[in-house]
């Protein structure tokens, strides 16, 4: 017997079915460096409409099997009959509930929910005549297929057309056609809602699969960022390096013969300051060889060592103050203040002339403020053009990276470089 809900249960398995089929896999992301489409929800988005549009399907079905029930005969009432059939609707419509909203119960919770849908189902299928006892039964496969196990899937679907087909027997005026049409149906619904099961593991497995190539990828990019970093290292080391070595050498030999040839107290100063510069230099391209290859990097600690440098090489006082209290100030931010210190003093070695020199640090509640001031300077800071090393130019780069500024240029004092960058 085809009952006159076909058309309703039919546009119920297609949606059923299409819902999930569309269930992404959790936690998949956009591949790397690539945006999600416009209108293209994000993977949780698409979860959570998902389980909207299933909760709102299970509703849609209890709604439509509660009103269908009380315009079908016997009613839903308060003493025999009736009462059986208020009974099984109740049954019906608080299991398929309790399915819809807990969906990550154990499997056996929601197997015992689910049995007591289809046998709910079934008592409606006996009692009342044309009722809506057979569209009850589908929510409960579906539901099965999707979420079960699969041998609890299987037989939750086994008891399903065995409840559904003793209630069209017990009638006794179903003919053995309409039971096996109506059976048929139930299996189709599962049949296809284990369909749906299969492309949504699919599609997570794809993802996984997708997710685990662009590791793997990031990891080859990152192990050919560090193999060229490792080479620039070997190159800087084969080529400055031992060509500060050999300048080193050179001057200490001229120290030597100036000593030995009477030579005046200047030339023998000069050479001195050479070497020392170029010692300095040696030990540079040697720090750089070590950020190559991700050892320690210089920072705030060695703005001390930097200022006594400069004192030892011009002869005038450099003092470093530090106010505030001290951060981490991260990777970039300190080597930023390290070479925008180094640089500054620098230029302050090679063109200036200052009585005294003030390094200060403050730690302020929204950045680091480092200011170099050289007092009475007699020349000019070199400007980034004149091919000293980094020049104002590249300080100020350094600074915009962070997202703070540089600002150089005359006092009343003398020349100042003051760096701020951001907390």
């Amino acid at each position: 017997m085809v009952t006159p809900y076909r058309l309703v249960m039919s546009s119920t398995a297609r949606a059923a079915a299409g819902v999930a089929g569309r269930q992404p896999a959790a936690g998949r992301q956009p591949a790397a460096g690539r945006q999600p489409a416009a209108g293209r929800q994000p993977a949780a988005g698409r979860d959570r409409a998902g389980e909207l549009w299933r909760r709102g399907l299970g509703l849609g079905v209890i709604a439509f099997v509660t009103f269908t029930s009380f315009q079908s005969r016997p009613a839903p009432g308060g003493h025999g009959a009736p009462l059986a059939v208020a009974m099984a609707l109740l049954g019906f419509s608080c299991a398929t509930a309790g399915v819809i909203w807990l969906a990550r119960a154990r499997p056996t919770v929601q197997l015992t929910l689910l049995l007591a849908a289809v046998i709910s189902a079934a008592t409606l299928i006996w009692l009342q005549t044309n009722g809506p006892g057979l569209l009850a039964v589908f929510p409960a496969v579906v539901m099965a297929a999707l979420r079960l196990p699969v041998r609890l899937g299987a037989v939750l679907a086994s008891v399903a057309l065995a409840a559904v087909t003793a209630a069209w027997a017990a009638r006794g005026q179903v003919p053995v056609v309409g039971i096996v049409l109506n059976d048929s149906g139930v299996l189709a619904f599962y049949v296809v809602a284990m369909f749906a099961r299969q492309l949504r593991e699919s599609n997570e497995r794809a993802a996984a699969l997708l997710a685990e190539l662009e590791q793997t990828r990031a990891a080859q990019a990152q192990a050919a960022a560090l193999a060229e970093r490792q080479r620039l290292a070997r190159e800087m080391h084969d080529v400055l390096a031992h060509s500060l070595s050999g300048l080193l050498l050179n001057l200490e030999g001229a120290r030597l013969l100036v000593g030995q040839g009477g030579a005046s107290a200047t030339v023998g100063d000069a050479i001195e300051r050479a070497q020392r510069l170029a010692r300095t230099g040696l030990e540079e391209a040697r720090r750089a060889i070590g950020m190559l290859r991700d050892d320690a990097l210089p920072g705030p600690e060695r703005l001390a060592g930097l200022a006594a440098e400069l004192e030892s090489d011009i002869g005038v006082p450099c003092t470093v103050a530090v106010t505030g209290t001290e951060r981490e100030l991260g990777t970039d931010g300190r080597l930023t203040l390290y070479r925008v210190a180094q640089e500054a003093l620098t230029n302050i070695r090679k063109h200036a002339r200052p009585c005294r020199v003030e390094v200060r640090l403050a730690y302020e509640p929204d950045g680091t403020r480092l200011t170099i001031d050289n007092v009475d300077t007699a020349g000019e800071l070199a400007t980034a053009g004149d091919g000293s090393g980094y020049g104002l130019t590249g300080m100020k780069e350094r600074a915009e990276l962070l997202g703070g500024t540089l600002a150089a240029g005359p006092t009343d004092r003398g020349f100042r470089v003051e760096l701020w960058v951001p907390a």
